[in-house]
């Protein structure tokens, strides 16, 4: 870690990292199951015995509508029912936790504020959208009789698995699409060039909150080339985290196309809240490209108008730097997010908590270096 963390920091990561590994005295409970049913049926509420109904209803009359139709209904209906998204091999493999998942906050229980441990990521669109919708092999997203050839699991399996391989080959430009010894026929005779050499990378874990706190320093004024806001960390995206962004700069921010709590007059506003947020911060619309329902893009002004191809975002080259947030929440649970402790429940479980679409992260890019924030 570097030298500017606090200690507490350090603490509350080395404490997290602990329990990842099932602590010091032996395994500490984190009944997953137990807690995702809590949510599950706090969510819910009166709809919770027809929860099949309610799931296929958001899948095809919200996700399918809204771009998302290689999701498979089997697959988002286990996902709803036990919060397993991707099963890559027998279903009784699936017994251990995922402790990563977790996260603290602070519940109010008989007036004292309490330290609980739950769940309360996603419950209602899946991580589905992230890898698993998109793919540059278009053979992926065929359709027969209607329906997807491949599910969203299998897609997001090849997108991540490519993802690895070009990690993997950083630095050697990459192979076209097709049969690999076809490929390799056809460059027989011709020796490929040499590969540049890739720059080596350093990351950095900076502080809690640091978005907050990034233009005071002078060395990020004015030096990020690329901005990456999810939608739920919109907040944040104000005039003095726009001072950061180099003229010119690019700004992406994902909008909330697959929330499926949201009504279409909801998805408008939060487009024009977007907008509005990114104005203010001293970006300008950047009108080139197809319009996407999904992402809104914009250009630091006070510079001419970006061209159409954006290296720093198309090229999938990684910058040499990356700079991260250490994982747990953002920002620290405060008095105005204590959240009240129903009696007789223990404050593990999480209560009167709606979903989200996970932990949304803040990508930033630099000259010589990328900021993720989460």
């Amino acid at each position: 870690l570097p030298p500017g963390h606090m200690f507490r920091e350090r603490d509350a990561l080395e404490a997290v990292f602990r329990f990842w590994a099932g602590g010091e005295q032996g395994p500490e409970p984190f009944p997953m199951s137990r807690l995702w049913d809590s949510r599950l049926r706090q969510y819910l509420g009166s709809r919770y015995d027809a929860r099949r109904g309610v799931s296929d209803w958001d899948l095809h009359m919200k996700l399918h509508d809204r771009g998302a139709r290689v999701i498979h209904t089997r697959e988002f209906r286990r996902w709803r029912d036990t919060g397993v998204a991707f099963e890559l091999r027998d279903s009784s493999a699936y017994h251990v936790p995922n402790r990563t998942l977790a996260s603290g906050r602070l519940l109010s229980h008989r007036g004292d504020r309490v330290a609980a441990r739950g769940y309360w990521g996603d419950i209602a669109t899946g991580p589905f959208v992230a890898f698993g919708i998109e793919a540059d092999d278009e053979t992926l997203l065929r359709t027969s009789n209607g329906q997807p050839v491949k599910t969203a699991g299998e897609i997001t399996e090849h997108n991540v698995a490519e993802l690895f391989r070009e990690m993997a080959a950083w630095g050697r430009p990459r192979t076209s699409q097709g049969d690999p010894e076809q490929v390799q026929g056809g460059t027989e005779g011709s020796p490929e060039p040499a590969a540049p050499a890739p720059e080596p990378f350093t990351v950095h874990f900076l502080s809690l909150g640091s978005a907050h706190t990034l233009h005071h320093k002078s060395c990020y004024k004015g030096q990020f080339q690329l901005l990456y806001v999810a939608c739920g960390m919109v907040h944040l995206l104000s005039p003095e985290l726009g001072a950061c962004v180099a003229p010119g700069g690019r700004l992406i921010v994902e909008l909330a196309q697959f929330l499926v709590d949201l009504r279409q007059e909801q998805l408008q506003a939060f487009s024009s809240r977007v907008g509005e947020l990114a104005q203010a911060a001293g970006f300008a619309p950047h009108l080139g490209g197809k319009p996407s329902d999904t992402f809104a893009r914009f250009y630091k002004a006070g510079d001419s108008a970006p061209s159409h191809e954006d290296q720093a975002v198309e090229s999938g080259t990684p910058l040499p730097e990356v700079l991260a947030q250490p994982l747990e929440a953002t920002d620290p649970p405060s008095e105005d997010r204590t959240q009240p402790l129903e009696p007789g429940t223990p404050p593990s479980e999480p209560l009167k908590l709606t979903s989200d679409l996970g932990t949304p992260h803040l990508y930033p890019q630099v000259n010589q270096h990328t900021l993720l924030t989460g």
